[in-house]
């Protein structure tokens, strides 16, 4: 795939690696191709970032046809550029697209594009522990209509961004709110594609969460509110004795990329690990007995993220005595030592820029 090139002529001020947040800042170029239904994908390119020009009547901003993707090129100790598991998010993109009528670029495009954004932007992958260069790929519908209908028009892009620790203060344990009321996703629905309106479903109890004094909440089934599916954005972990719990997949539970490296290190690590229902009761019940002795969530822009305390109405269960618990911990830092190349990439996660 030929990839045309065009260079800023006002590159921006790179910000200060130690106060970089998550989703702050944007680098100089993005990278974006068009779909039409006559020709497919096409005009593959790297530009200077900037605003797109969309009719009013565009189907994006009406009929929610959109979804993205998230995943991470670093600068590794050596100093060389490497993207984790680019095939994986290309992969699950290509999987979800049809659910919502949408065309998705084959795996070898996605890939090169990435690649191609990050030799663009290489002065923007930060070096510091701790740090990486975020990159959304990204579908939208373009064709102005309004007729209830799959768009005929799209455009496939990838932006990018320098990024610290999602929660901010690098790995730290979070309180999180069991939402028994809203729904994230239900069976049939969104809840496996990675679909902007499922994010715009969690809005308002992550906001209600977070005014309470918690960081995210933890989402259950779409019928009964009775069994665990994701935190925040995040697939879900529990250590109940000696087993680590995590629901299976299904069509309310997104595929994560980071989950899947979580599982087969914990294989690697000689753990008990079931994917099976883990009700709220049963969760529950284990806290109090002390059987629960660690919970955290993983994901692509938090990796892994330990969960100190649960909230469920007025009871507060704390867990691990609201600290880091080890298994967390040795997962955060075998991923990302694999990531920063302090590890050895047994796997072939990373694919080297």
């Amino acid at each position: 795939m030929a990839i045309a090139v065009t260079r800023t002529t006002t590159p921006k001020t790179r910000p200060d690696e130690s106060d970089l947040g998550f989703g702050r800042f944007f680098s100089d170029h993005m990278f974006v191709m068009d779909w039409e239904t006559s020709r497919g994908f096409h005009d593959p390119r790297i530009v200077p970032y900037g605003p797109f020009s969309l009719d009013p009547a565009a189907g994006v901003l009406h009929y929610g046809q959109a979804m993205f993707e998230g995943l991470k090129a670093f600068r590794r100790v050596d100093g060389s550029l490497a993207i984790f598991r680019p095939e994986r998010h290309a992969e699950r993109m290509a999987h979800g697209a049809p659910r919502l009528c949408m065309p998705a670029p084959d795996k070898d495009i996605f890939i090169e594009a990435a690649k191609e954004l990050v030799r663009a932007d290489s002065d923007w992958v930060p070096s510091l522990e701790g740090t990486a260069l975020y990159l959304r790929p990204t579908i939208i519908a373009t064709e102005a209509f309004l007729g209830v209908r799959p768009s005929s028009r799209y455009i496939f892009f990838i932006i990018a961004s320098p990024v610290g620790s999602y929660y901010g203060g690098g790995m730290r344990p979070v309180k999180i709110w069991v939402e028994r009321d809203q729904t994230r996703a239900a069976k049939g629905g969104l809840g496996a594609v990675k679909a902007g309106a499922n994010y715009a479903a969690s809005l308002d109890a992550a906001v209600r969460a977070k005014k309470a004094g918690y960081d995210q909440v933890l989402w259950l089934d779409g019928a009964r509110h009775e069994v665990t599916e994701e935190v925040g954005t995040m697939n879900f972990f529990a250590l109940i004795g000696d087993e680590l719990v995590t629901p299976p997949l299904s069509d309310s539970i997104l595929a994560g990329v980071t989950r899947d490296s979580v599982v087969t290190l914990a294989t690697d690590m000689g753990m008990k690990h079931v994917e099976r229902p883990l009700p709220l009761a049963e969760l529950v019940e284990a806290a109090r007995s002390g059987k629960l002795k660690e919970a955290f969530g993983s994901g692509s822009a938090a990796v892994v993220s330990p969960i100190a305390e649960l909230a469920i109405g007025d009871e507060k269960l704390v867990i691990g005595g609201g600290q880091t618990g080890p298994v967390a911990k040795a997962l955060y830092d075998q991923i990302t030592g694999i990531q920063r190349g302090t590890l050895p990439d047994k796997h072939g996660w990373l694919s080297a820029v």
